[in-house]
């Protein structure tokens, strides 16, 4: 099984999340460090990781990781999805994304 490491804010970010989310993300944490894929993740583009996305009631949540680095499942960032407006995700949360994986590939 593959170590899990937490990026910037993320963990205690997805604290904050409702239970029933935090546990199919844990879930979904746990089937990528066994190597596999959970079925609500999807590979981002552009950028060499995954997006794991959960909805509730209360909104949708999105936890991001990547395996493509020492073999490790990095968890880069955790975040209610407050956009209106398609699916995509936004364009500050990739930005956040992107930094993070720069400052694991130091």
């Amino acid at each position: 099984m593959k170590p899990l490491k937490w990026i910037g804010s993320s963990k205690k970010d997805l604290r904050k999340f409702p239970k029933d989310v935090k546990r199919a993300i844990g879930f979904a944490l746990e089937r990528a460090r066994e190597g596999k894929k959970y079925n609500n993740a999807k590979k981002l583009k552009g950028i060499k990781a995954t997006e794991i996305i959960e909805r509730d009631r209360s909104g949708t949540y999105r936890a991001v990781y990547t395996t493509e680095i020492k073999n490790i499942v990095y968890v880069l960032h955790a975040f209610q999805k407050k956009s209106k407006t398609g699916i995509k995700t936004p364009i500050q949360e990739v930005n956040l994304i992107k930094q993070r994986l720069k400052e694991i590939k130091k």
